[in-house]
C-alpha cells in the first residue's frame, strides 16, 4: 500500500496568515497528510469543507464572519447531514470556547502552542476515529459545565440509555468518570479488548462519534454528575 492510498485529507482553518501558513507546511511536509484547502473565517471553512470533504477539519474557534464553535456545529453537530470530523486549535485551555466546540460536535482539542507533533499525531488519531482529549480532562471539562447541559427530565436517561444492555451501561458510566480502557478492564475484571468491544458497542448504539461525545451524553441525561 503507498501513501496516497492512505493519504489523510486536511482542511486547515485559521483566520491569522502566519499561523494557518505554518500549519499547512507542517502538515504538507508529511508523508500522509494532503492539505487540501485553507479558509480564514467560519463561512468559507463550512463552505470549503463541504465542497472539499477533507478527512479531518483543523479549526480555530475564535474566527471572522461565522465563529468555529458555530461552523463546527454546522459541520459535525447532531443536525450536520454528512458530518465531518474536527479538531479544535485554541489558545484557551478547559475553558468555556472549548466545552461549546465539543458540545457543537469536536472530535478533540489541541492547544495553538502545542508542538508540530501533538498537532499532526492530533490529526491522525482524529483520523482514525478516537477523540483527542485524556479521559480525565474530558471528565473535567464536560463536569465543568455539566448544570447547564444536563436534561431535566426525568426519563430522559432511561430513553436515551434504553438501548443499552446493563453492562454496556456501566461502562458508558466509567468512560464519564474518565476512565481509561485499562482502568475500565480492572474494574470489571475484564479484558481490555472486550473493553473495546463495549465501548464500540456504546458508540454504534447511541450514533455516536467518540468518546467526547459519549463523556457528554452521560452527562447530559445525569447518567453522572460533575460530583460522582
Amino acid at each position: 500500500m503507498t501513501f496516497a492510498d492512505t493519504l489523510i485529507r486536511v482542511l486547515v482553518c485559521e483566520d491569522q496568515e502566519l499561523v494557518r501558513t505554518g500549519y499547512v507546511t507542517i502538515f504538507g511536509a508529511q508523508p500522509d497528510l494532503e492539505v487540501v484547502g485553507e479558509a480564514a473565517d467560519g463561512r468559507t471553512a463550512v463552505e470549503s469543507a463541504r465542497r472539499l470533504r477533507p478527512d479531518v477539519v483543523v479549526m480555530d474557534i475564535r474566527m471572522p464572519v461565522l465563529d468555529g464553535i458555530e461552523a463546527t456545529r454546522l459541520l459535525a453537530g447532531p443536525h450536520a447531514v454528512d458530518p465531518v470530523k474536527v479538531l479544535v486549535v485554541t489558545t484557551f485551555h478547559l475553558d468555556e470556547y472549548v466545552y461549546e466546540a465539543l458540545r457543537a460536535g469536536a472530535s478533540g482539542f489541541l492547544l495553538k502552542d502545542a508542538p508540530p507533533r501533538e498537532l499532526v499525531h492530533g490529526i491522525r488519531t482524529i483520523a482514525a476515529g478516537e477523540s483527542l482529549l485524556a479521559p480525565a480532562v474530558t471528565r473535567q471539562l464536560v463536569g465543568r459545565f455539566a448544570d447547564r447541559i444536563r436534561d431535566p427530565r426525568r426519563t430522559a436517561a432511561a430513553e436515551a440509555l434504553s438501548v443499552l444492555a446493563p453492562r454496556e451501561t456501566e461502562v458508558l458510566r466509567f468512560i464519564a468518570e474518565g476512565l481509561s480502557n485499562a482502568e475500565i478492564a480492572e474494574r470489571m475484571v475484564i479484558s481490555r479488548e472486550t473493553v473495546k468491544t463495549y465501548v464500540s458497542r456504546i458508540l454504534t448504539k447511541l450514533d455516536l462519534r467518540d468518546r467526547v461525545q459519549a463523556v457528554v451524553l452521560a452527562h447530559r441525561v445525569g447518567l453522572v454528575t460533575a460530583h460522582d
